[in-house]
């Protein structure tokens, strides 16, 4: 089981503008997997992404588009650097998504 936050969105952001807040943020932001594909580390995924698969400073986060809504799942098993990490890409998400 994972844990969730909800970021709700006016727009629908760029991943270039979420890897920038995330940067903004002390996050390195690896792109790992696109829709369940695998990705290539500096791969941008495409307009209209449905769920990334983000390697950052504290693990794996996936980031799943949903009307009007991101959700930032982390996995039950999350330390506490994980955690950071979690909370740092809902933050960029809705930095982005303003």
């Amino acid at each position: 089981m994972g844990q969730q936050i909800a970021v709700q969105i006016h727009r629908e952001p760029e991943w270039a503008e979420i890897r920038d807040c995330l940067t903004a943020l002390g996050e390195h932001a690896i792109v790992r997997m696109i829709d369940g594909l695998p990705a290539f580390p500096e791969e941008i995924p495409e307009p209209g992404w449905r769920e990334l698969r983000l390697g950052l400073n504290g693990g794996m986060v996936s980031l799943r588009r949903e009307a009007d809504q991101i959700l930032c799942v982390a996995w039950g098993n999350a330390d506490a650097a994980l955690l950071q990490s979690w909370r740092a890409c809902a933050d960029a998400v809705a930095k982005a998504a303003g």
